[in-house]
């Protein structure tokens, strides 16, 4: 395995987290959200990628979705928001991250 091998296994376990994030924080749209993760070249990702993870949060409950007309005469846009379950789902996501991440700053000695 090389380094890229491993960042895309990183990414592949911290999209979900990361787009749920977002999603809190305001309701969010796919392709801001493909755009904001692009800011950070780690997670960037391509529509193949996240659209079916945003299928499978609906499908889950995670989150809902609701077009709103768009500004400026463009096109209607499906906007992405936290459910109650998906509230639920983070906190105990944001959990298990903070414990990851206390463990390796300990095994880094840190």
């Amino acid at each position: 395995m090389n380094i890229d091998d491993w960042k895309t296994q990183i990414k592949r376990g911290t999209l979900e987290f990361c787009i749920l994030l977002m999603i809190k924080q305001k309701p969010s749209y796919g392709y801001e959200i493909i755009n904001t993760l692009e800011e950070y070249p780690i997670l960037a990702a391509k529509e193949n990628t996240i659209y079916p993870l945003l299928r499978r949060l609906l499908k889950e409950e995670y989150i809902s979705s609701s077009w709103q007309d768009s500004a400026e005469g463009l096109p209607p846009r499906k906007y992405y928001s936290m459910t109650d379950k998906g509230l639920d789902y983070l906190v105990a996501m944001s959990v298990e991250w903070d414990n990851l991440l206390c463990a390796i700053d300990k095994i880094k000695g840190e």
